[in-house]
Parts: C-alpha cells; sequence; structure tokens
C-alpha cells in the first residue's frame, strides 16, 4: 500500500469515527481529495485507492487536468475563487463549483451553461466568519441570494460551503454549528433532494465540522503531504 493510499484509510477512519461519535452514517459523508499542485501519478495513486472524487483551487489547472479526470470517470469539484474571465474552463466541466457567491459571478455562469446545453451544479460559499478577505456571502444575505439563483434556468443550488477562520478545530466548532443552521433553514424552504450538500470542513478540523453536520469535506494536506506552492 502507498503512502497516499495509507493516508486515504486513516482519513476514512476518522471520518468513521466522526460519524459515529455523532451517530450518524459514514456514508452520509463524501471525501473530497484536494489535488491542488498535485501531479497526475499522485493523483492516479489517489484512484487507485478507490476515490474517484477531486477538488481543484484554479480553473487552468483543472484544464490541464481534464484529460485525467475524464478519463478515470473522476468527480471534479471546482472550490477555489472563481474569476469571471476563467469561467470558461470550469463551467460544464467541473460537477459542482462550490465557489458561488456574488451575482455577477452566478449571472454569467448561467449565460455559460446556457451556451454550453447543461445544468451547472453549485454551492453557495458562505463567508461565515464575516472576514474582510475572504469570499463568500455573508449570512444575513444568504436567503436573498439562495433566492435569486432559483431565478436562473441553468444553475442548480445544491447546497452551502464555508471556509471558516484559521482557528483550532474546537473554536471552528460554532462556525460549523451556525453553517449547519442555514443550511437546514434553507434545506425547508427548497427542494432538499436537490439541496443536499454542506461542504466543510479541511485536513485540520474535518472531524469537528462532520459532528457539526458536514455532508461532505475537502482533504488535501493529510493525504498528499505539506504542498509546494507554486
Amino acid at each position: 500500500m502507498t503512502q497516499i493510499a495509507q493516508n486515504i484509510a486513516q482519513v476514512q477512519e476518522e471520518m468513521a469515527n466522526a460519524c459515529a461519535r455523532s451517530g450518524r452514517d459514514n456514508k452520509s459523508v463524501e471525501l473530497v481529495v484536494v489535488s491542488k499542485y498535485q501531479s497526475i501519478e499522485r493523483m492516479q495513486e489517489v484512484v487507485d485507492a478507490g476515490i474517484f472524487t477531486f477538488g481543484e483551487n484554479h480553473a487552468q489547472e483543472l484544464n490541464e487536468k481534464k484529460t485525467f479526470f475524464e478519463q478515470h470517470a473522476c468527480n471534479v469539484h471546482f472550490i477555489g475563487q472563481l474569476q469571471t474571465n476563467k469561467i470558461k474552463y470550469v463551467c460544464g466541466f467541473a460537477d459542482i463549483i462550490e465557489s458561488v457567491d456574488r451575482q455577477n459571478l452566478a449571472s454569467l455562469l448561467d449565460q455559460k451553461a446556457g451556451a454550453r446545453a447543461v445544468v451547472q451544479d453549485i454551492l453557495i460559499q458562505v463567508n461565515i466568519g464575516a472576514e474582510d478577505q475572504k469570499g463568500g456571502v455573508t449570512g444575513e444575505d444568504l436567503d436573498s441570494f439562495a433566492e435569486s439563483i432559483s431565478l436562473f434556468q441553468n444553475l442548480r443550488l445544491r447546497g452551502l460551503m464555508c471556509v471558516p477562520p484559521a482557528v483550532e478545530p474546537e473554536k471552528a466548532r460554532s462556525y460549523f454549528r451556525e453553517m449547519h443552521a442555514h443550511y437546514e433553514r434553507l434545506r425547508k424552504q427548497l427542494d432538499p433532494s436537490v439541496f443536499n450538500t454542506l461542504s466543510m470542513g479541511m485536513s485540520h478540523d474535518f472531524a469537528v465540522a462532520i459532528e457539526e453536520g458536514a455532508t461532505q469535506v475537502r482533504v488535501g494536506t493529510r493525504i498528499f503531504g505539506a504542498r509546494d506552492k507554486k
């Protein structure tokens, strides 16, 4: 077993333990492997370990890896901030775009999806810590933004995503709990069979996120090790 496969097994065990602690079925949480800056060879090890869901942060990098994703029938999530001039690389190619956080972006995505004759699945990114340097819709604007998404014919709102402030896992718990409250409130207003994704929790805090209701965690460093920045 490769080191990457061992790391995946360890993460999956911790995910299962977090589900058990919170009385959840461990199949209720999906692992998204964050493959930013990772080589195709290392991503192949992830596929060989049985994981086919990847998260990419950069539009052009996603585009460069498109052949790999298609060859292995991967489920691709775009999880980074999406610039409007990079929509062409992502819309219709990513299975889900997790970082929709402003009206202009949503409108342009809708136009591009329409031109490509697809319905693009998206998540709304919530700035749960109200941090100036981070993207995301504020909690107070969330409901009206979600309602505006429903007006677009070519976008399908699947749920919410957040990146909480950089704090210790236990200190992040309150942010995850608040996100879950937003998620449950909107589920009552929308179709819960479609609006069913709460993406929160990364390498250092995914267990706490699961305990607070995450349906999807985004893990990179715990699987690949510390990343070399490009």
